[in-house]
């Protein structure tokens, strides 16, 4: 029986060894042998996780073509990988990818650290803070008190609480776009309501048009789901989309659905300003596509001199063509799974109907909790200890950037949670690995993109601040220097160390 559990075909290995930067070389070193720096791409593309455990690889005449390469040449790079327990073999069953003893199965997605971990990783990979208190303690404590009635009932609401779906209903009333409590279903978080809406509208095979640069746990959500991602180039900077590529996109590719973060985008920062909402709402209208609109990041404005432009729903009022998904994940704390989509009426039916299928409803405590922060204020005031957290995060780790690593590029964000940098000419992936051995976790470009774009970056949070983000930059030098000097991925021991 074989041993692998998934296959990566020849074209894809390809584009995503093809996708890495070349690693620089020291003064007076050699360039390695074509069979060694396959076995270091492939190696490192497991390490990241971008090429899972226990995937069978192409066979080594399919590579060899794929790369132009010699069989001879894939043939001892395979051999090398064995021996250093990065690839198993069988006669009959191929070759899969593997870990050594003393390696930690490297993460898909980017969950955060175990708590026991916290000490000696300072952990850049996840971009969630600490619950602002004293508000989490207030609502769980609120929602305790409202509990007693719902205890009585069989406490099954697989469209939400009916008060909670009128409380957020009500919210986008209030900002000038009527919805009734039927627009409303509740999720367990923004990943439950993106994954119900993937299997109500893109079932296998169907394609998905994703920003590039996109969310990585989406990213990977979607892939799982047997979606075929259509990626569309972001502009660089904070400049935010391209309406001309995704006009051509959304017409010549007619992908089932569009996911796009038009608030304080994760990773880049962007804000899309008005026109562009109009024009992508215009243009998925005319190609028949349904746009997800993830607004997880809307209400983290950093910068008090920047005026929000309506939401995207307010250019859909008949609501045939967006879907809005938003969560208090990442607003107010990232332990409260409360997430919800609005949409019109009827798809709000056939999510409710679909989910029964799946998890059933989202936990009673949790939504009482989210309800009464909504409607005694302490949202707001949740919400604004949240930025002001955030905002002083984001200009500690600006600065010790700056001190740190000056060839470092990126713009500073006027909201959200995250920083995307271009890291001088280093690979992504091999600072990530090398951030492994001193001390600091950091997620790669490579996994915000499709088959290995965005190399050159890194996504850094605002989740620490004075002393630590001073620290974490000194890590990230040296992870820095550890890639640019060849002592990084390619060269790295068969253990990590904190």
């Amino acid at each position: 029986m074989a041993q692998w559990t998934s296959t990566v075909g020849a074209a894809q290995l390809a584009r995503q060894l093809q996708g890495q930067q070349a690693r620089p070389l020291a003064p007076g070193a050699r360039k390695p042998p074509a069979y060694r720096a396959l076995a270091d791409g492939v190696r490192l593309l497991v390490l990241e996780g971008r090429v899972p455990v226990a995937a069978r690889l192409p066979a080594e005449r399919e590579l060899a073509l794929a790369l132009s390469l010699s069989r001879t040449t894939v043939a001892a790079a395979y051999e090398a990988l064995r021996a250093e327990g990065f690839l198993e073999s069988r006669r009959g069953a191929g070759s899969w990818t593997a870990v050594p003893a003393g390696n930690p199965l490297p993460a898909r997605g980017l969950e955060p650290l175990p708590p026991e971990s916290l000490g000696s990783m300072i952990d850049l990979g996840c971009a969630s803070l600490p619950a602002p208190e004293p508000w989490l303690t207030r609502a769980v404590q609120g929602a305790l008190e409202e509990l007693p009635p719902y205890a009585h009932t069989h406490g099954d609401y697989p469209a939400g609480l009916p008060a909670l779906r009128q409380m957020i209903a009500d919210r986008y009333t209030g900002c000038g776009i009527p919805t009734m409590p039927e627009q409303i279903m509740v999720t367990t978080g923004a990943m439950g309501a993106i994954d119900a809406i993937c299997h109500l509208f893109a079932g296998r095979g169907e394609r998905i048009a994703v920003e590039s640069p996109s969310y990585a746990n989406i990213l990977q959500l979607m892939r799982e789901a047997g979606a075929r991602l259509v990626p569309v180039a972001m502009e660089e900077g904070l400049g935010g989309w391209d309406m001309n590529r995704w006009r051509q996109v959304l017409r010549d590719a007619a992908p089932r659905l569009a996911y796009v973060v038009a608030d304080f985008h994760n990773p880049t920062g962007a804000l899309a300003d008005e026109q562009q909402r109009r024009a992508l709402v215009e243009a998925a209208r005319s190609a028949g596509t349904v746009l997800v609109v993830d607004e997880t990041m809307h209400e983290l404005r950093l910068d008090a001199d920047v005026e929000m432009p309506r939401r995207v729903c307010a250019f859909d009022p008949a609501g045939s063509t967006v879907l809005t998904v938003g969560s208090a994940s990442k607003a107010f704390w990232a332990g409260m799974r409360i997430g919800w989509v609005r949409a019109a009426p009827d798809v709000i039916r056939s999510l409710v109907a679909a989910r029964a299928y799946a998890d059933m409803g989202t936990p009673v405590l949790e939504q009482l909790a989210i309800n009464w922060l909504l409607r005694t204020g302490g949202w707001e005031q949740a919400v604004a200890v949240r930025r002001e957290q955030a905002r002083e995060n984001r200009d500690d780790l600006v600065r010790a950037l700056r001190r740190e690593l000056p060839e470092w590029e990126f713009e500073v964000p006027a909201g959200g949670l995250t920083l995307w940098v271009r890291t001088g000419g280093l690979s992504g992936s091999r600072l990530a690995v090398a951030g492994e051995r001193v001390g600091v976790r950091v997620p790669s470009g490579p996994r915000f993109g499709v088959d290995g774009a965005f190399e050159g970056y890194v996504r850094l949070p605002f989740t620490v601040g004075g002393p630590l983000a001073d620290e974490a930059a000194l890590r990230l030098a040296a992870a820095a220097g550890l890639v640019g000097s060849g002592a990084g991925a390619g060269e790295a021991p068969r253990t990590f160390v904190a």
